[in-house]
């Protein structure tokens, strides 16, 4: 019995690699799993569930093999893909998660999320982040016209990548206060999530009790995934490619 949890494929008909790395990662490894948790940047952009392309329907059909074939399917959204809506989960047989999830696996309960909202320190992002989780403009992004969600996606991109270039690598990363405030919140020792594309484990303490957070990797020329057994858990990366 496993579970795996996966993060930051940030999917793109420019990284083809990548994309066959994942259909591989289903059809091998996910397909023998009780099931995969998408924990966010499945997509490098996903402009609404209505996307005609040939990548998103690739995605999508091959997810919807995985749980027709008995592979529960959980996906949480992150910064790249927040407009994922029902209409892909209907589709891909995907539970869609809220932005903080406590999982039950194998008896314990393990904390869920992309990671982004912990990065207090970027104080640019975290206004952004507010304003385009909104309800209201969420819904507003889904029923633009494609042309234009396509054109805000690569502005967003590009915008993106020229204000991360300049941040330094403390500001990126996530607040230890708010990992410690939210892991006690919810009465967890042990926290999984991706975002920072900075994969390790991390030993804490928290009310004198052992604890760790778990940093899923971003896939490049390395796959990560996090394996759930009732042994444990275990972060592991692998060879794309």
């Amino acid at each position: 019995m496993t579970a795996l949890f996966i993060a930051d494929l940030h999917l793109s008909p420019d990284r083809p690699g990548t994309t066959r790395a994942f259909l591989d990662f289903l059809e091998r490894r996910a397909s023998r799993a009780e099931a995969l948790y998408i924990l966010g940047d499945l997509f490098e952009a996903w402009i609404g569930d209505d996307d005609p392309s040939e990548l998103a329907r690739t995605v999508i059909d091959a997810l919807q093999r995985l749980s027709r074939g008995g592979t529960a399917l959980f996906f949480l959204h992150g910064n790249r893909d927040f407009l994922v809506g029902r209409r892909f989960g209907r589709e891909t047989g995907a539970q869609l998660l809220p932005e903080v999830h406590v999982a039950n696996l194998y008896g314990q309960p393990v904390l869920l999320l992309h990671g982004d909202s912990l990065c207090l320190a970027d104080e640019a992002y975290q206004r952004f982040r507010r304003r385009v989780r909104n309800p209201a403009v969420r819904w507003l992004l889904r029923h633009l016209p494609l042309r234009r969600r396509l054109q805000i996606a690569a502005d967003w991109r590009r915008k993106s990548m020229q204000s991360n270039s300049n941040k330094a690598d403390h500001i990126m990363d996530v607040s230890a206060a708010a990992v410690v405030e939210l892991m006690q919140r919810h009465r967890v020792a042990t926290m999984i999530h991706g975002h920072t594309h900075r994969p390790a484990v991390h030993d804490l303490t928290l009310n004198g009790r052992a604890a760790r957070r778990i940093v899923l990797g971003d896939w490049g020329s390395l796959g990560w995934a996090v394996e759930a057994s009732p042994h444990g858990l275990e972060l592991r990366s692998f060879a794309i490619g």
